[in-house]
């Protein structure tokens, strides 16, 4: 038995959705042997992720998205490194209630990625999502030490509004090191910087964007790419349009710069998280997050596991909060069945607030349908 979850968002961990399962199958089957492997496609949980599965956790401060200090964490094994942009950047990092569009930086995330590189990472897998910036990674990008100056030769402002005032971009003092490291992007998103389908107008309301702030930010982002081509040449054009440009603010256009290789998060996060080996041994697999639904078909968790699992031949059902597919949609991703916390407490505010208990309860009724 092989548990492969995500996180239930807003309720349980990863970690903890493997905790719950597996007690709730033992309650039926005392005996049944099972493994848990959390799994994450790159957003807020791919740090805690890495570490269930053997990584060293690694702390470090930083600045978060408005300038503050936080601490985040990294993952380390050997010469690999799991960087999770939203522990330094991500919305979680704001403080309650309040959005940044234009402001909120990235800048804490380039100082992560430096971490990476100062504890001997010579591969790096760089998790995006979850994002409160809209700032295409420029503040990455200066914190592994680009500059972005206006036309006093002045720092451009913090954030995906002060490319506004970009007029010179020099990449030349870039950390050296960066040029000999893997560099894996990682996101469940192929969106390209800029457009209808860019990172302002799709993800910029998420993060407090008024329509006006996202004109300005796709404007802003547009003018970045076009003042890069002076000091890359057409790549940075090239790049703007490419598949996750667009990912977690534009973050994914500063990696693509750095040489970065963009693939789906949850197939890099099995790779490094030895998601193989696990299914060899597996007679079923148990996955889910907290909402099953459309998005889930287009790069999630769930689906890169119940794709793998099938490519095996292995059977895979699914646990979630709240499911909104239909059967046969559920069946065509390699989910034989879903079984969802409201079956158990139709009250959703009772789902969310008690997932934890209800969510044994679940894993007992797999239990009965599946090893009895």
């Amino acid at each position: 038995m092989l548990i492969a979850a995500d996180k239930f968002k807003g309720s349980l961990t990863a970690v903890q959705v493997a905790e719950r399962v597996t007690a709730g199958l033992r309650r039926v089957v005392p005996d049944v042997p099972v493994e848990a492997l959390p799994v994450a496609d790159g957003g807020d949980g791919t740090v805690d992720a890495a570490v269930a599965a053997g990584f060293e956790r690694r702390e470090v401060r930083v600045a978060g998205p408005l300038g503050q200090e936080v601490t985040a964490a990294f993952a380390l094994r050997g010469e690999t490194a799991v960087v999770e942009m939203a522990e330094a950047s991500g919305l979680q990092r704001l403080p309650a209630g309040v959005f940044a569009p234009l402001t909120a930086s990235t800048y804490g995330s380039g100082e992560l990625l430096r971490a990476a590189l100062d504890a001997g990472a010579r591969t790096i897998v760089f998790g995006v999502g979850g994002s409160a910036t809209t700032d295409g990674g420029a503040g990455m990008l200066s914190a592994l030490g680009a500059r972005f100056v206006n036309e006093s030769g002045e720092p451009v402002s913090p954030g995906g509004g002060g490319l506004a005032e970009l007029a010179r971009a020099d990449l030349s003092g870039l950390d050296p090191r960066l040029s000999s490291v893997e560099l894996v992007l990682a996101s469940d998103v192929d969106n390209p910087l800029t457009g209808p389908k860019g990172a302002p107008a799709v993800y910029g309301p998420q993060k407090g964007a008024s329509p006006d702030d996202v004109d300005t930010l796709d404007a802003a982002l547009a003018h970045f790419a076009k003042v890069l081509e002076a000091e890359v040449g057409p790549r940075a054009a090239e790049y703007a349009a490419s598949p996750g440009a667009g990912a977690a603010g534009g973050i994914g256009y500063g990696a693509l710069l750095l040489g970065a290789r963009f693939r789906a998060g949850i197939e890099v996060m099995l790779d490094v998280l030895g998601f193989a080996p696990a299914l060899e041994r597996a007679s079923l697999v148990i996955t889910g997050e907290g909402s099953l639904d459309e998005q889930t078909l287009h790069g999630k968790a769930p689906a890169g596991v119940a794709a793998a699992a099938r490519a095996a031949g292995k059977e895979v059902v699914a646990v979630c909060g709240r499911l909104a597919l239909p059967t046969e949609a559920l069946q065509r991703a390699g989910i034989r069945q879903a079984y969802p916390l409201t079956s158990v407490e139709p009250d959703v505010a009772r789902c969310v607030a008690e997932a934890g208990p209800i969510l044994e309860d679940v894993a007992e009724r797999i239990a009965r349908d599946r090893l009895v």
